[in-house]
């Protein structure tokens, strides 16, 4: 009985061995992606801000400017694009609605960001697009890679339409996580208008004829939780200037946005809450699970090899040979 309770659990220990590496290394690529239909939002906000009044084509400190973006889910798009790219692809339909104090619209920009579902690498299809204009992403963009790692990312800018190195600073504690920070700065760079610009009659076509131009510079900044790849904060020194042509009325350049965009504070904690979710899933599949397997494999290794052990101990009594009875000669 021995014999063949060894042989069972060292099965199991090859079996459990075997199992390590190949949740890690084979199942885990292809199990942890990102869902098809996840939709989130944010809230940013730039406090004591500067903002250009478009009645007067003058700068001024306001309060607060509020920028909400949205990402969602495009499922339907997502299917199509899968059966020519033969990849499980997300496509995510975003807008970037920025407001002012009272409330009214400064700018809104949508945009289409197609990647792939487990690297986050772009992928190129029909309907990549900023603002209606067609691009092609290089890059990463919202989210790092799952298991992100110490180094310079390519990340893709949507004002300026460009990629650019963010890179990595060093490692941090945010709230409790453990985090890693990224930088990047965009210098100044000539970017188009938003085809939707907050006074009514004024379109971008009809501000280029003027000859005046539109000119951005930012320094991005984002915390990211390494093991899901999920920023859990960010901001942005964001700034904006008009330059030259009729329209300034003689000026060189005026302000149009300047300060300072941070995360609403309640969204910093609902964000942090989700990625710590987030985390011991990805923590299971990497780290939890096939640590686990391989120690139970050890373990059962050694079980199996003690019973085998037992069952060969030369101190057992070795049965009695039975003999035939033997005729007795008269």
């Amino acid at each position: 009985m021995r014999r063949k309770a060894s042989l069972i659990l060292l099965a199991l220990a090859v079996f459990f061995a075997a199992l390590s590496p190949l949740m890690r290394w084979y199942a885990f690529p292809r199990l942890a992606k990102i869902p098809a239909d996840q939709y989130q939002d944010m809230v940013l906000e730039a406090k004591d801000a500067t903002l250009l009044d478009y009645g007067t084509m003058k700068a001024k400190k306001v309060d607060k400017v509020t920028i909400v973006q949205t990402l969602k889910g495009n499922v339907e798009a997502s299917e199509k694009i899968e059966k020519t790219a033969g990849r499980d692809v997300v496509v995510w339909d975003g807008l970037s609605y920025v407001q002012g104090p009272d409330g009214k619209m400064v700018s809104k920009i949508p945009e289409r960001y197609i990647f792939d579902a487990h690297t986050q690498e772009p992928v190129h299809a029909t309907g990549e697009m900023v603002d209606g204009a067609p691009v092609k992403r290089e890059g990463i963009e919202f989210k790092w890679p799952f298991l992100t790692e110490k180094r310079d990312y390519e990340y893709f800018d949507a004002q300026a339409r460009i990629t650019a190195p963010i890179h990595y600073e060093g490692e941090q504690d945010f709230r409790g996580v453990n985090v890693y920070y990224f930088e990047q700065t965009i210098p100044w760079t000539k970017v188009p208008f938003p085809q939707i610009m907050p006074v009514e009659g004024i379109t971008p076509e009809s501000v280029a004829k003027t000859g005046t131009t539109r000119w951005y510079t930012t320094v991005r900044k984002f915390w990211v939780e390494p093991t899901t790849g999920a920023p859990v904060y960010g901001e942005e020194i964001h700034k904006e200037e008009l330059r030259g042509g009729t329209l300034l009325g003689g000026r060189e350049k005026v302000t149009a946005f300047a300060g300072h965009v941070k995360m609403r504070e309640d969204y910093i904690r609902s964000t942090v809450d989700l990625v710590k979710s987030q985390r011991l899933l990805v923590l299971l599949m990497t780290s939890y699970l096939p640590w686990g397997f391989l120690i139970l494999g050890a373990g059962l290794l050694s079980l199996s090899l003690y019973l085998e052990a037992r069952s060969r101990r030369p101190g057992d009594p070795s049965p009695t040979e039975t003999r035939e009875p033997e005729p007795v000669s008269a």
